[in-house]
């Protein structure tokens, strides 16, 4: 069973169920995962060819964080086909890094493309045992990152920043173990980099004085940025770790795989558990939701990973070959595909996921 239940019943009917226009205004909420992003490539794809919704605000960490600074360039410069563009854009450069993996593999310890019977050897866990020690102030001294050169050639950040879409990147503070979420006006390239900052495979990336992380250790993506702006009440969020497994880990490699994927879903379910607290005091008249005010009512919606990515292991969030890439994309069209079709109508009248039957 994945995370999200869709919504048996609706909300009462009110005057906010008057029928929304056909152009649906929505804020995206995109998880990171590495290479696995190229899954929200593809969801994003199908919804910007379907042109049926107006993407209002995106708040994102790392791989998600690069797939919407892309999304806004090309919407800001081109409108939705030139948004899709820009994501093949950036998707072809994270392929075409000169041989480097963007995301961060040594290849040392956690090349894709390893089989899995080597993988299972002792002499192979000794060699992940023996990276492991090594940090990459050591084996990148020179702190090349090849991500950089990805970015630059595939988003146009000045056009980010005039952009009337509102965008959150998250980065983790290194110093004071807060999350920092980097405002339109904000993004560069290096808060790109600072929320894809694996601290095990990249030097820490410095703004303003402060060391950053990967955005994904607090907030994976951050929804409470959504609660305080001007932006709609609809929210699109794209997860890219499996909540559920079918079977429990028992190999070294797949235990560490599996602490991951719950690590880096923590602060969502956090936030969600939030959410599904606060939507059920305003259902029940404890609070009340104004649309300038602190509470409001959102309108959940979900396109996630489990039954899409669950059959993919850690190792293959480092794999930027072409054709995986474009195995991704095709699963997130066919995933966008199923939530157009099951889940559009409800967008701007209720929830299409339940959350309180998970955490209410």
């Amino acid at each position: 069973m994945a995370l999200f239940n869709r919504k048996a019943s609706p909300r009462s009917a009110g005057p906010a169920d008057a029928s929304p226009p056909t152009k649906r205004p929505i804020c995206l909420a995109l998880q990171g995962g590495g290479a696995h992003g190229a899954f929200q490539w593809g969801v994003l794809d199908r919804l910007l060819e379907a042109d049926c919704l107006d993407i209002r605000a995106v708040t994102a960490a790392s791989a998600g964080a690069m797939n919407a600074a892309a999304l806004v360039s090309g919407l800001a410069t081109g409108g939705a086909e030139g948004a899709r563009a820009a994501l093949d854009k950036l998707w072809r450069e994270t392929n075409q890094s000169g041989g480097k993996n963007v995301f961060g593999d040594s290849a040392a310890w956690s090349s894709a493309m390893t089989p899995n019977w080597l993988k299972d050897t002792p002499m192979w866990r000794s060699v992940e045992t023996l990276a492991g020690t090594m940090s990459p102030y050591e084996f990148n001294p020179f702190n090349l990152n090849p991500l950089k050169r990805v970015l630059g050639a595939a988003i146009d950040f000045e056009a980010v920043r005039a952009s009337d879409v509102r965008l959150f990147v998250a980065a983790t503070a290194v110093r004071h173990a807060k999350a920092r979420i980097f405002t339109t006006a904000e993004i560069t390239d290096q808060v790109l980099l600072a929320s894809a900052c694996l601290p095990h495979l990249f030097q820490a990336v410095e703004i303003e004085g402060e060391p950053y992380w990967d955005g994904g250790y607090l907030a994976n993506p951050p929804l409470w940025p959504l609660f305080y702006a001007d932006t709609p009440d609809d929210v699109l969020l794209m997860t890219l770790n499996p909540f559920e497994r079918a079977e429990t880990p028992k190999a070294a490699g797949e235990i560490v795989d599996r602490l991951n994927e719950i690590a880096f879903s923590a602060p969502l379910v956090a936030e969600l558990r939030a959410v599904a607290f606060v939507q059920e005091l305003i259902e029940e008249n404890q609070l009340k939701a104004s649309a300038k005010g602190r509470y409001r009512h959102i309108l959940m919606h979900a396109i996630e990973a489990d039954g899409w990515l669950g059959d993919l292991s850690l190792g293959s969030k480092f794999n930027t070959e072409w054709t995986f890439l474009n195995d991704l994309k095709t699963r997130g069209r066919a995933a966008a595909d199923e939530w157009l079709d099951a889940c559009f109508a409800d967008v701007g009248l209720r929830s299409s996921v339940d959350l309180q039957a998970r955490f209410g």
